[in-house]
Order: structure tokens, then C-alpha cells, then sequence
């Protein structure tokens, strides 16, 4: 792909500060990026999406541990990990060099939001449950500072000029809440190690609202060394980790996973306020294959996913890369 295609912000990420509210000094600094670069797919659509997490394992008298007693199923021994999340996202049209409205694609939006993830785990025999709750404040608009983030971007590498961020959603403030339940399957093949089953989860808020289910599998070594499978938006960010200091290991996954979409603000357009919108489609559907390799203190893991239309105006399915990079400190 052409360097003037190249529309992730690295940079940005590197200033992503995590919630001072009892933060651990002992933890998992994460830096996510989301880019088509990363794949075969065009321009446009989920543009860039860039997040920093802090996760760590809460210790007694947690505030995160009194939550998750009031959790139903859940209690203060099985919650296993908390993450602090912030992050920033870019949605265009496919052609950002119209200045236009371009009323047949999808709308011009940023996101910036910040969350806390809570990862809930149990053993059992020959298989484990794993849950995660996620709970987003944010802001959809001109205030999330995509416009300025792109637009400075392309500047600085000298390429296509974004035209059309006049016609972006109008601010609007955005609170979300997610659940998910995985089942896996616990079996060894070849010498290897492989977990498979399905999932099923929702979400709620004038962000996003849908209900989803889907299928996930990994095969590798060392998988009781590592666990979940990085995701990608709508899904967030926090599912992922590894034990420190246990040396190399290594997994591939691949999940397909279905979603009806109920809402989704960034197609339907704001809540209270006109603005440009498309007819969004129901049900939309991931693939979603990739690897994982970790070495001590880091782990980098690479996915690549198509994603079936997500609105009626759409020529095609969509296609992207999520590259993960982790470290314990």
C-alpha cells in the first residue's frame, strides 16, 4: 500500500494517559492500532483506531472487587483483571477528497473515549469460563479531535488532504456498557494445546446496542500462559493477556462472530440533532483470523478481519488489521 493510503496516527498513542483512579504500579501497558494498512483493504470506512490500556490484577480492597460482588454470577476472588482503557477512532467515506456530502457513504465521525474493563475467570474441568465487563464514557464529533488528528497526519507525511470533516456527526456525549461470556474447551492435539467454543454478549448505550454471538478457537503452545483473543472494534480492548516471565510461547486464533446491530451512532447519525446518516444493516458479520508471540515480559500479536457490510449504500465488505503490542512492567 502507497504511503499516501497510510492513514494511522501512530503518534498519537504514544500520548495516551490511563485513569489515575487507583492505578497499579505493578501491570500490563498495552498499545493498540487499528488500520486497514495493516491488510488488503482500501480506504476509508473504520479509518484508524488507536488505544492504550492499563490492566493489572486489583489487589484486596479494590474498589473493582466490591463490584463485582454486586455482579450476579460474578464475586471478589474470580475477578481476575482490571483494565484501563483510552482510546481514539476515525470513521470516512471511502473518498476523502470530496468536500461534499457525500450522501451515499458513511458519515464523517470521531470518537475519543475512555473505560474500565473487569475480566472475570473460572476453571473447570477440561474447560474455563472467561467474562468481561466494560463500562464507556466519551464523545462523539469535532471535540474527539479526529478532524485535527487526520488532518495533521496527512500533512506531515504529504498526502491526500482530507476535505469532507465540515459535514462530521455534531458532538454528542456517549455512554456504553458491554458484557461477554466465552466458554472454551480445553484439549491438547499433536503435542499442542487447543481451546475452542463459542461466545455470546451485548451491549448497551447510545453509542452502540446489539447482541452478538460467535464461535472462537486457538491451537498453539503455552496457552495456559496467555488468554483471550485480541478484539476489535465494536468489541474492546482488555480481553487479551499473558503470564510474565514464563518464557516463549506462542498461538494462532481465528473467531467468526454475528452481531444485530440494534444502534449504532455512527451510521444512524445523532441522537438528537440532524445529521448525515445511511440505512444501517442489522446484521453484520466478522471473520476474524491472527497469532500471538510471547517472549517473557512482551507479547505482539497481529489480526486480520473482514467484516460483512455494515450499511445498505456499501459496495463491499470491509477489511482491516489490528496490530497489538504488550508489555509487563
Amino acid at each position: 500500500m502507497q504511503l499516501r493510503h497510510v492513514k494511522s496516527h501512530w503518534w498519537w498513542g504514544m500520548v495516551l494517559a490511563t485513569s489515575p483512579i487507583q492505578v497499579s504500579a505493578d501491570g500490563l501497558l498495552t498499545l493498540k492500532v487499528e488500520n486497514d494498512v495493516f491488510s488488503a483493504g482500501g480506504d476509508g470506512h473504520y479509518t484508524n483506531g488507536v488505544e492504550g490500556i492499563w490492566a493489572f490484577e486489583p489487589a484486596e480492597g479494590h474498589w473493582s472487587r466490591g463490584f463485582a460482588e454486586m455482579l450476579p454470577g460474578w464475586s471478589a476472588s474470580s475477578l481476575v483483571g482490571v483494565a484501563y482503557r483510552l482510546g481514539q477512532q476515525m470513521y470516512t467515506p471511502e473518498d476523502i477528497e470530496i468536500e461534499r456530502l457525500i450522501k451515499d457513504d458513511r458519515p464523517y465521525a470521531g470518537l475519543l473515549f475512555g473505560g474500565v474493563s473487569l475480566l472475570n475467570e473460572s476453571q473447570h474441568d477440561g474447560w474455563r469460563l472467561a467474562e468481561s465487563l466494560q463500562i464507556d464514557v466519551g464523545i462523539v464529533g469535532p471535540a474527539s479531535g479526529a478532524e485535527v488528528t487526520q488532518r495533521n497526519f496527512h500533512e506531515l507525511i504529504a498526502t491526500a488532504k482530507p476535505e469532507g470533516w465540515e459535514n462530521q456527526l455534531h458532538n454528542e456525549p456517549v455512554v456504553n456498557v458491554a458484557y461477554e461470556r466465552n466458554w472454551f474447551i480445553q484439549q491438547g492435539l499433536a503435542g499442542l494445546e487447543v481451546e475452542y467454543g463459542p461466545s455470546a454478549g451485548f451491549a448497551l448505550g447510545n453509542l452502540y446496542t446489539f447482541a452478538s454471538s460467535g464461535l472462537a478457537l486457538r491451537f498453539g503452545d503455552g496457552l495456559d500462559r496467555s488468554f483471550g483473543i485480541p478484539s476489535v472494534a465494536p468489541a474492546h480492548g482488555g480481553r487479551s493477556s499473558f503470564r510474565r516471565d514464563q518464557g516463549f510461547s506462542w498461538y494462532t486464533f481465528a473467531e467468526v462472530e454475528g452481531r444485530y446491530m440494534a444502534h449504532n451512532l455512527l451510521l444512524d447519525g445523532n441522537t438528537f440533532e440532524d445529521s448525515h446518516s445511511v440505512e444501517r444493516r442489522e446484521w453484520v458479520g466478522d471473520v476474524q483470523v491472527g497469532a500471538a508471540l510471547t517472549w517473557d515480559r512482551w507479547q505482539v500479536a497481529y489480526t486480520y478481519l473482514w467484516r460483512s457490510k455494515e450499511f445498505e449504500e456499501q459496495d463491499s465488505f470491509d477489511q482491516f488489521g489490528s496490530v497489538v503490542l504488550s508489555t509487563w512492567f
